[in-house]
């Protein structure tokens, strides 16, 4: 018998349990035409590239069949009818795909990355590299709070200087006046 692969979206309003008894329902059309469902795969509820019936979103679900054409052909058919099949496809393969499919796979290796806890040991882009960005001088908020920092900065440091100069005064046991007359002096 000739293998398929068939894939079909439902609906996205639709629950996964619903999704299932649909994946059943349609293996068990394959069964009673004389053939078999090798494999079923839900892929989850997934982003559409475009609206279909109004919905962004899918459930997506693969079969991989072994049976004679006119089973295929009656399952493709209730998949017509069926309002809660948004779209559907079946490919004639020369064999059937052994493990999970390159959808899964993909899915299993995102566990591998580093999460957001990680972003920390990613090295840093250079600010020459980014072209979309402003530079600081050019955007009028980022400049001005940065020249306001500074100004405060700067402010900070002459009061930490005078406090400086009159603990140095007392340490001398002059007052501060005296001991700036006799700083002048020599």
């Amino acid at each position: 018998m000739p293998y398929y692969e068939s894939v079909f979206i439902a609906r996205q309003d639709v629950s996964a349990a619903q999704v299932e008894s649909l994946a059943d329902d349609f293996s068990k059309v394959i069964e009673d035409g004389g053939g078999k469902v090798a494999k079923k795969e839900s892929w989850g509820l997934r982003t559409l590239a475009y609206k279909i019936k109004n919905n962004r979103k899918g459930h997506y679900t693969l079969l991989n069949i072994d049976a004679p054409a006119g089973a295929v052909q009656e399952m493709e058919r209730l998949m017509h009818i069926n309002e809660d099949v948004l779209r559907y496809l079946t490919v004639k393969v020369d064999e059937l795909e052994e493990g999970p499919s390159a959808i899964l796979q993909s899915r299993s290796g995102r566990d591998e990355r580093p999460g957001r806890f990680g972003r920390d040991e990613r090295p840093r882009r250079s600010r020459d590299n980014d072209h979309h960005r402003r530079d600081d001088a050019e955007h009028p908020l980022r400049s001005k709070a940065k020249k306001d920092e500074a100004v405060e900065a700067k402010k900070d440091e002459a009061v930490e200087a005078k406090k400086d100069e009159a603990v140095e005064a007392k340490d001398d046991g002059q007052p501060e006046d005296a001991a700036d007359k006799t700083g002048d002096d020599a």
